[in-house]
């Protein structure tokens, strides 16, 4: 997200024009797709982790310049708040030990990067909501510096016409104005990527989306927001609202919101595509020389820059991605649903679970899709993000069922098949989603874990909720680097 962009200001002829290099790039992606020109050979994945800077009393840092620069890596980038930075995991096959490397290769970055925060004086915490994060803490001056965060900021609010009323009701209620979309900075996540051909993107986009309730439930690790406890997985309803350009007024016409879960099953990655560029106007109205058309025509490759810069600012839980890597274009299918953390041992099994199962449900007859309702994905969704690892879900064949037992009968094994048809070691796959099988017969996850802990801290210990909260944290940053799964850390 941290793309660097040269225009500050946009006229109505900038905006006539994006929207016209839009449409040819939309073209340009429409005659490649026809003519086969995409590499799709192997399976190819790859990671985003965001994470938060905090200070040695547990809250946000702003000083992600000084930490970035401390680490020297280029892998290792900003993120829209002062008090995040991002992880990017280059891209690579899952086949035989792959993950046990890349468990070993993020431990190795993410200890290194520890150190360097800690001679500058901050730390590094992977949770998807960090807990201590007020809202005074998120004023329009705590967005990193860099031209696209600013202008994002401006283009959004110049759409909305008016302040940012955060409303969300949970097991507390929260309600918050901001005049900044700096809230937004306070969803950290982690996406996984899938490289898939054109002719397969559609099965596993809807695979996605069908397993995205069940992502949430065992992954939820966002409860707590400005003090007060929410959704298990807030970062949903917080993303939402903190990006959303419409008024009042365009909610009540039906307009549809930038973050979006969609609304049907799709036939093709051009469904997602038209409807990026049909439904939304754009937010970064930025063009390049590059004639696409013309680029094909001499048989090079399109960078199709508008389409991307498009599709970036639409901002769907699974998002299609257009790519070219040496010279070869491919498509990904970047799952969006995840928070960061608690551990890397936690993500990567919330990674071997949704890799195993798209693979499965992309691949068998009938699809999933055929037999549930895009409107009851969509009610998965949301329940898991409201209820975590106590939700229930409704899945074909079985009904309505809690998410654990539903994981726990069909899902696992389903998702240990997928595994072994990516190639995947068996004594890794057994041991990442044995994570997730402990999670669902302890009924704790790191929503639960955050949950149980700042009660019992505030029964036991009879500490205000601000002050659980941070004793809360500091105990989750040093548990984060144990790299134990987040199941067998002790409450309190």
């Amino acid at each position: 997200m941290g793309e660097k962009v040269a225009a500050t200001r946009f006229t109505r002829a900038d905006r006539t024009r994006y929207r016209q290099k839009v449409r040819h790039c939309l073209d340009a992606f429409e005659r490649m797709l026809r003519e086969s020109r995409f590499d799709s050979d192997r399976p190819m994945t790859g990671l985003e982790i965001e994470l938060n800077l905090v200070d040695d009393a547990g809250n946000p840092t702003m000083r992600n310049a000084e930490v970035l620069g401390a680490i020297a890596n280029p892998d290792i980038q900003t993120e829209l708040g002062q008090f995040n930075i991002e992880f990017n995991v280059p891209p690579q096959t899952l086949a035989g030990t792959s993950l046990v490397t890349l468990e070993e290769t993020l431990r190795a970055n993410l200890n290194h990067a520890e150190a360097s925060a800690r001679g500058v004086g901050a730390k590094l915490m992977m949770i998807g909501i960090l807990p201590t994060l007020m809202n005074e803490h998120l004023s329009v001056d705590a967005l990193t510096a860099n031209p696209r965060y600013k202008l994002l900021n401006e283009q959004i609010f110049a759409a909305r016409g008016e302040d940012i009323w955060l409303d969300i009701d949970g097991d507390e209620r929260l309600r918050a104005c901001s005049d900044s979309i700096a809230p937004e900075a306070a969803c950290t996540s982690v996406q996984c990527h899938l490289q898939v051909s054109p002719e397969t993107f559609a099965a596993y986009w809807n695979a996605a989306q069908a397993i995205a309730g069940v992502q949430m439930a065992m992954g939820a690790n966002s409860p707590f927001l400005f003090g007060r406890q929410l959704w298990r997985e807030t970062r949903i309803a917080l993303f939402d609202q903190a990006t959303d350009t419409r008024s009042e007024e365009l909610k009540a016409q039906g307009v549809r919101p930038r973050v979006w879960f969609g609304e049907r099953w799709i036939t093709s990655v051009s469904d997602l595509l038209d409807e990026n560029v049909h439904y939304f106007p754009a937010l970064l109205p930025i063009c390049g020389d590059e004639d696409p058309l013309q680029v094909l025509e001499s048989g090079g490759v399109p960078s199709l820059a508008e389409l991307r810069l498009h599709n970036g600012t639409v901002y769907r839980w699974n998002r299609p991605v257009y790519d070219v890597v040496g010279d070869l274009p491919h498509l990904r299918v970047e799952n969006r649903v995840l928070p960061a953390g608690p551990t890397v041992v936690d993500m990567l099994a919330n990674a071997a679970l949704y890799y195993g199962l798209v693979k499965v449900l992309a691949e068998d007859e009938p699809p999933v899709w055929s037999r549930m309702s895009f409107m009851m994905a969509k009610e998965n969704f949301h329940a898991g993000a409201k209820q975590g690892i106590e939700a229930r879900m409704f899945w074909p064949g079985i009904g309505d069922v809690p998410a654990s037992e539903l994981v726990l009968r069909q899902l696992l094994p389903m998702a240990a098949e997928g595994l072994s048809r990516l190639g995947v070691d068996s004594a890794v796959s057994d041991r990442l989603l044995g994570v997730v099988e402990q999670r669902c017969l302890t009924y704790r996850n790191g929503a639960e874990w955050q949950v149980e802990t700042v009660r019992a801290l505030e029964a036991e210990q009879n500490l205000s909720r601000q002050d659980a909260l941070r004793r809360m944290a500091l105990s989750y940053t040093e548990h984060m680097h144990s790299n134990e799964p987040v199941h067998t850390w002790p409450v309190g």
